[in-house]
């Protein structure tokens, strides 16, 4: 039974692995696709064109320095690069203690190492989304947040049961 544990907390690991290195490939290689969302959302451009009653007391939240944007940017894409990083050296290690060449258990507290870096960076995006009030014109992903962070939580659920 440990065998088959070790097995699906590795595959776990590595699909939200796979899913982030995907995601910090496109943000390093075309970084304007994403980043011009977090300019927007840190800048509540929708919410003022469209809900410019509920932006006026809130305007003061908006950061419209450039600089600023692309700094946080940076950040978020540096955490899911690390992120990305620990989650593989967890699948990894994991696989190494079902082959016998390594300790299941230090497999499997990088693998939640990792799994707690993924879940806080998409709960940091529900938090400081919920700043910026992108529940407003960002619906879309706020979404994909949530399903993100609900992912990283059951994936941390799984690692745990070992």
């Amino acid at each position: 039974m440990e065998t088959t544990i070790l097995a699906a907390q590795a595959l776990a690991t590595s699909l939200i692995a796979a899913w982030l290195t995907l995601g910090v490939r496109d943000n390093i290689l075309h970084p304007s696709v994403n980043e011009a969302y977090t300019a927007e959302v840190m800048e509540m451009t929708r919410l003022k064109a469209e809900y410019p009653d509920a932006y006026a007391p809130l305007s003061h939240r908006a950061i419209s320095d450039r600089r600023l944007q692309q700094l946080a940017f940076r950040l978020v894409v540096g955490v899911e690069l690390l992120a990305a990083v620990v989650l593989w050296t967890g699948t990894v290690a994991l696989l190494m203690g079902i082959a016998g060449a390594g300790s299941a258990e230090t497999g499997r507290s990088i693998a939640i190492v990792g799994a707690m870096l993924f879940t806080g960076v998409w709960a940091g995006f529900l938090i400081v989304g919920n700043h910026f009030c992108y529940w407003f014109c960002h619906e879309g992903a706020q979404n994909t947040h949530y399903q993100l962070t609900l992912w990283g939580l059951g994936t941390l659920i799984v690692l745990i049961q070992g």
